[in-house]
């Protein structure tokens, strides 16, 4: 790992999760180089961002493929999804999590 800080690469690694393409919290903090508890650390890493408007939080989820569907950006991420083929049902489900689950290890 080179000597980059962790919260740069948490960054980086948001940043290139493609569209259409969703990761866990663990994920994306493994893949940054955390332990077990860094995914806890990852959305306040991500809102300290100088433009953190920019960052695709919707493409981060949780382990089961739940969404996070605060008030009120509920109806925009519902729209974000839909139009990146992630099909999330009434209770934020990602139906086809497993096709569209990004892993890191293919960049």
């Amino acid at each position: 790992m080179d000597a980059t800080s962790f919260s740069q690469r948490v960054f980086d690694l948001a940043f290139s999760i493609p569209e259409g393409k969703v990761t866990t919290y663990g994920d994306l903090a493994r893949a940054a180089g955390g332990g077990a508890q860094a995914a806890r650390s990852i959305t306040t890493i991500l809102a300290s961002h100088p433009n953190s408007t920019v960052i695709p939080f919707h493409r981060i989820v949780y382990a089961d493929g739940k969404v996070w569907l605060p008030e009120p950006y509920a109806k925009k991420r519902r729209e974000l999804y839909r139009k990146e083929g992630i099909i999330v049902d009434e209770r934020g489900v990602i139906l086809n999590f497993d096709d569209v689950r990004f892993d890191f290890s293919e960049m």
